[in-house]
C-alpha cells in the first residue's frame, strides 16, 4: 500500500500550480511571522502564540485563526481572567488549552515547548504547532491530508480514526515523497493542501 499512497500524494504535487508551490511552500513560513508579530505586539513568548494558533486552529478557517488568537492574547494580557469570555471559533476546550498555554509560559522564565505541546495533546494539533515553529521534517496530518494519501475525498465526518500505526504510516508516505520531489514533509502537506482545496473547491 505503501507506495500506492506515496503515488498518490505525489499526483496531487504534480497538479500544483506555480502560484500553489509559491503558498504552500511559504506557508508555514507565514504562520511564523504571525506568531512573532503577535509576540511583539502583546509580548508573549513566540512558542506561546504559536501554540494558541494552533489551539485555536481545528474547524476554524485560517484568516478567523489569527484573528481569534490575536482576541485571546489581547484579552488575556488585559486581565487573564477575561480570555475565557473571548468568543472564538472553535470548541471551548481548545480555547482553555490555548489559556493554559498562555499562562504556563507567563509563569515560567524558562517555558518549555516540550510542556505546552503536551497542554495541547492532540497528535494534530502538536504537529501543526511544531510545523509553525520551523520544525518542517514533522508533517501535519488531518483528514485532509489523509484524503490526498488514499487517494480520493471524502467528507471530514467520513474520515476514519488516524491512530499511532496509521498516522505513522501516512507521515512515513508524505516523507518519501517529499524526499522524491526535494522539499520538506512540511511543505510537501501544505503544496498538496493548497492544491486539493482548488481541485476539490474547499473553502475552509
Amino acid at each position: 500500500m505503501s507506495r500506492k499512497n506515496t503515488n498518490n500524494i505525489k499526483a496531487v504535487y504534480a497538479l500544483a500550480s506555480i502560484d500553489e508551490i509559491v503558498q504552500g511552500t511559504q506557508w508555514y513560513e507565514q504562520a511564523a511571522l504571525a506568531a512573532h508579530e503577535l509576540s511583539k505586539a502583546y509580548d508573549v513568548h513566540e512558542l506561546a502564540a504559536v501554540c494558541v494558533i494552533a489551539a485555536l486552529s481545528p474547524r476554524n478557517k485560517w484568516s478567523r485563526n489569527l484573528v481569534d488568537a490575536e482576541n485571546l492574547i489581547e484579552a488575556y494580557k488585559a486581565d487573564p481572567n477575561s480570555a475565557i469570555h473571548v468568543k472564538v471559533c472553535t470548541f471551548n476546550k481548545n480555547k482553555h488549552k490555548a489559556i493554559e498555554i498562555l499562562s504556563y509560559y507567563d509563569g515560567e522564565g524558562n517555558a518549555s515547548f516540550d510542556h505546552a505541546l503536551s497542554i495541547l495533546s492532540g497528535p494534530k494539533l502538536k504537529e501543526f504547532a511544531t510545523c509553525i515553529s520551523g520544525l518542517h521534517d514533522d508533517v501535519c496530518i488531518d483528514g485532509h491530508a489523509y484524503c490526498i494519501w488514499n487517494g480520493g475525498r471524502t467528507s471530514l465526518a467520513d474520515v476514519p480514526s488516524i491512530g499511532v500505526k496509521l498516522r505513522k504510516e501516512i507521515k512515513a508516505d508524505y516523507v518519501k515523497s517529499a524526499r522524491k520531489m526535494g522539499v520538506s514533509p512540511a511543505v510537501m502537506q501544505a503544496i498538496t493542501w493548497c492544491t486539493w482545496r482548488r481541485l476539490h473547491n474547499i473553502t475552509a
